[in-house]
Parts: structure tokens; C-alpha cells; sequence
């Protein structure tokens, strides 16, 4: 660059005008970028997704969003606290004392070990009667449940091991075992699930007068095995409840048996025949239904009557969960228009004899009034899914063990799924909630 300084007017007119020319070039240039940024935001172009976030520029330009929740674990209350500093310069070998605080870590453990606590009860005489006293030993104080030697803890804990984890009663023994060094045979795990129902009687019957009285519930069974013979284990839930029953039968006997001759609400059930003893108004299950029509769609799926009547039995479905009205009459008119729609479209089909939709067909219309009572009443499930993920866990432990071998054990085991199932389901602590049971109501 020449020196401004030294150059002549000639010279110095020259640069001007060369920089005056470079000045409209740019502007020129700064116009056809501005055009074509415009050209892009009207989607012109290929534009950057709205999805995209900007770099974030140093200097805190762009802060993080503040969150109304720290997703991270809290620091509690120490049980104990130990200190840990250097002994002694790693120089100098100079002895080092006092020091701050430079940083805190918080490690979590459990305490794998049992304890053994003897109660020593001291008898006392009276200096003026001579009458001797001992003191009343409350299963509260002590602990434990009855003359057990085994505490309330421990007793709590197999409950809900085998109750709720689905825990086999070997595992229980080894895992007592090796984790706190404890040894307990079968007879004993057998013992103390025992105890657990036990103290729970009372409680099992406010669960069952709690189903009689429920105005809806869900009903379901599933298959069981007692010392190798086929049995049936019978679900009665609420979303605060959950009942088991086991029954060597199938028969309708035994929803009349567990809901009572007076049981006034509404029951969720699939389209098992041993339901139809009920007296009392029944909803039945649209996922079954829906899965019934999913598979004859997929069988006929080269019938064109077919699957517009598997889609119009879908759309009534749909039809029927929107749209909710608030006043009784409008919801029961409204179920009333749905059950006609609805015989509608299966009384032709259930009269064609050769029809492959004629079976479907007959179980819809044997049980229409019962498909559309969630419309009339909003508080009904429209499916039984209910009783079907209450059921689960037992299915999953008979897988595991094989069901039960002896009517006491059946009986246990239904008491153990109904206690834990109920308090699981309360969103209870099982835990305290078996301890609270233990210790309140031992016998």
C-alpha cells in the first residue's frame, strides 16, 4: 500500500476512484444476498429446519433453558461420615494437619447382615402384697409376629419377595443366605407366608366386602395348577383392588360365589359363557372383540364385505369413545343409537349361513346390549384390561414355579397376590404395609 502521505493528487484520486467502484460492487452483491435470503425463508430453496438450533456463541449469548425440575438424586442425611486428608507432605515428608473442606461424596450402601436381639424379661415381687409381676410383652415392642423366632422384618420381607417379586421360596432361602447371612429352611419360608395371611384375614375380608360393594368391577381367569391337577385362579380387581381367588372349577358358580347374590355395580368381563349366570349388568370386552375382528380381517382379506364390515364394527368403536355427553339421558339415548347401529350391522351377517363372519356375528348380537354400556356409564371401562395386567403376575410366577402344590398353599398364595397386589396398587410402601399388618393384627 502506497504511503498517503507521500503520494500525489493524481495518485490519491486514483485510489478513490478504485475504492468507490469496489463500494458498489459490494452493494450490488449485499442486494442479490438479501434477495436470495428472502427467496429461502418463503421456502424457496432448500431452508434450514425450524428444528435446528443455533450454536450457541461464547460468552453466554445463548443460555440454557432453566428446568422446573433437576432430574439428578439429592443429597440425604449421612449416616456416617468419614473424613479422609493426607498424613503427611508428599514432598518434604513434613506432617499435615487441619485443612477445609475441598469437595463431598456421597456413597450409597446397603447393610448386609442380620441381628439377633434377645428379650430378657425380669420378674418383679411386690414389697407389700408379695404378689409377683411380669411385664406384658405388646408384638409391637418385641417385634415379631406370635412366638415366632424370626422379626416382623424379616417375615415382610419373604412376603414380599414371593408375594409380589415372584420370588421361588429356594431363591428366598439363598438370597437370606448370602446377603445377610441368615439361614432359614423350607418349612420356615413356608411358615412365615403362612403367617402373613394370617395376620391378614381381616383384612382380606373388607378386600372381598370391598368388591361386593365396588359399583364396578373386573372380572378374569386363568389357568393354575394344585399338586399337578388343573385348576382355575379367579381375578376380581378395581383400581384400588385387586382379589384372587383359586376355584378347581370354571363354572359360573364362582363369580355369583365372590361378588354375592346382592352385588348391584357393573362387571367388565370378556365373552366367557360361565359369566352369563350374572345378574348383574355386564360390559364386555372390546380388546378381545378387536383383536377377534384384526384376525378375521387378515384371514379374509380378499372378501371386500368382509373387511368393510370389520371397519364399520371399528368405526362404531371409535365413534363411541368420542363425543361424551354430560347429562344421563343424552349418555343413555346415545347408547341406545349405538345398539341399534350396531344390530344393524350384524343381524344380516349372522343369518347368512355360509358367511365367514357368521360366527363373530352371533356373539355380537348375543350379547349386544352389553358392548356400549361405558357410553351410558363414563366411570366403565370399555376393555378388561384391568383383570388381564392383574393377572400377568401370576401367570409369569406359574411359568416360573408351576403353580401350587397343596390347597393351603393355593389359598396362601391367592392371600399373599391380594394383600401385596392391593397395597402395589394404592401406591402404598409394601414393606411398612406388611410390617403395619404384622405387628397390628398378630394372632
Amino acid at each position: 500500500m502506497k504511503d498517503l502521505h507521500a503520494a500525489s493528487r493524481e495518485e490519491l484520486l486514483e485510489m478513490i476512484t478504485a475504492l468507490l467502484q469496489k463500494v458498489e460492487a459490494l452493494e450490488v452483491r449485499v442486494v442479490e444476498l438479501e434477495e436470495e435470503n428472502q427467496r429461502l425463508r418463503r421456502g424457496g430453496g432448500k431452508a434450514v429446519p425450524a428444528w435446528v438450533k443455533p450454536n450457541r456463541l461464547k460468552g453466554g449469548q445463548h443460555a440454557r433453558k432453566p428446568r422446573g425440575r433437576a432430574f439428578v438424586r439429592r443429597r440425604e442425611v449421612p449416616d456416617e461420615v468419614r473424613e479422609h486428608a493426607v498424613a503427611q507432605c508428599p514432598q518434604c515428608g513434613r506432617r499435615l494437619e487441619g485443612g477445609w473442606v475441598h469437595r463431598r461424596r456421597q456413597v450409597i450402601e446397603v447393610v448386609l447382615a442380620h441381628r439377633v436381639i434377645e428379650h430378657v424379661v425380669l420378674a418383679r415381687r411386690c414389697g407389700a402384697c408379695g404378689r409377683r409381676h411380669l411385664p406384658s410383652l405388646d408384638p409391637a415392642v418385641l417385634g415379631v409376629q406370635g412366638k415366632r423366632r424370626f422379626g416382623a422384618s424379616v417375615q415382610a420381607l419373604v412376603g414380599a419377595l414371593h408375594g409380589r417379586y415372584r420370588v421361588p421360596m429356594k431363591e428366598i432361602r439363598h438370597l437370606l443366605q448370602e446377603g445377610w447371612g441368615l439361614h432359614v429352611s423350607d418349612g420356615e419360608v413356608v411358615a412365615l407366608l403362612d403367617g402373613v395371611v394370617q395376620a391378614g384375614e381381616q383384612e382380606l375380608e373388607h378386600l372381598l366386602t370391598q368388591v361386593r360393594g365396588a359399583s364396578v368391577v373386573c372380572a378374569d381367569e386363568t389357568g393354575w395348577r394344585q399338586d399337578g391337577k388343573n385348576g382355575w385362579l379367579w381375578t376380581f380387581t378395581t383400581p384400588t383392588l385387586r382379589y384372587f381367588q383359586y376355584r378347581d372349577t370354571r363354572s359360573g358358580t364362582v363369580p355369583e360365589e365372590v361378588l354375592g347374590a346382592d352385588f348391584g355395580g357393573i362387571v367388565s368381563c370378556d365373552c366367557y359363557v360361565g359369566y352369563n349366570r350374572l345378574l348383574a349388568e355386564k360390559q364386555r370386552c372390546w380388546a378381545h372383540l378387536l383383536r377377534d375382528l384384526h384376525e378375521l380381517k387378515e384371514q379374509q382379506a380378499d372378501q371386500p364385505e368382509v373387511l368393510a364390515w370389520v371397519e364399520a364394527i371399528q368405526g362404531l368403536y371409535q365413534q363411541a369413545q368420542t363425543g361424551a355427553c354430560a347429562s344421563p339421558q343424552r349418555r343413555r339415548r346415545r347408547r341406545r343409537h349405538l345398539e341399534v347401529r350396531l344390530d344393524a350391522l350384524v343381524r344380516p351377517v349372522a343369518q347368512q349361513a355360509k358367511a365367514p363372519h357368521r360366527v363373530l356375528a352371533e356373539r355380537i348380537r348375543r350379547h349386544l346390549l352389553e358392548w356400549f354400556v361405558f357410553v351410558e356409564y363414563p366411570e366403565v371401562p370399555s376393555t378388561n384390561n384391568l383383570a388381564e395386567r392383574s393377572l400377568r403376575p401370576a401367570v409369569v410366577a406359574r411359568k416360573i414355579s408351576g403353580g401350587t402344590r397343596s390347597h393351603k398353599g393355593s389359598q396362601t398364595k391367592m392371600g399373599l397376590m391380594s394383600l401385596f397386589g392391593t397395597w402395589a396398587a394404592r401406591g402404598q410402601s409394601l414393606l411398612p404395609a406388611c410390617l403395619r399388618l404384622l405387628l397390628t393384627d398378630s394372632p
